[in-house]
Parts: C-alpha cells; structure tokens; sequence
C-alpha cells in the first residue's frame, strides 16, 4: 500500500483551518503542525500509487489556503 509524507505551507494565520481539512481527507493518516520552511506535514496511503498522486493533486494541493507541497514517497525494501 503506497504511503507517502506531504510537507505542506499554507498562507500565514491558517494553519489551523488547513489542518481541520486535512483531517477530514479520506487516506490521511496524520497531520501535525511544523516550525521551520513547512508549516504542516501529512502522512497519506492509497490502494495504488495512481491513487495517492490523484490525492496529492486534486484533494491537498487543491484545499483552499495551501501555497505550496513537497510530496516524499516512502518506499519499501
């Protein structure tokens, strides 16, 4: 099952809304906040990796108030 870290910077002041969306995502696992040049990070699954790129773009990176992402795979040995 494909997993992956998504580091995520929202506009200053809505860290809170976005981390509330977040949650609600279908496939997060979790979110926390973050002091330094990522204010949220977020870790996802999907059933295929077709799945977790389609979550990445149309359900995170879509969420109003998200300025940038930094999507890490996380591969097994």
């Amino acid at each position: 099952m494909p997993r992956a870290y998504v580091l995520i910077n929202v506009e200053s002041g809505s860290e809170d809304e976005v981390l509330k969306e977040l949650k609600s995502v279908e496939g997060v696992e979790e979110s926390y906040f973050s002091y330094g040049v990522y204010d949220l990070i977020t870790k996802i699954k999907a059933d295929t990796m077709d799945k977790l790129k389609e979550m990445v773009t149309r359900r995170i990176r879509t969420l109003s108030k998200v300025r940038s992402t930094l999507t890490l795979i996380m591969m097994e040995e």
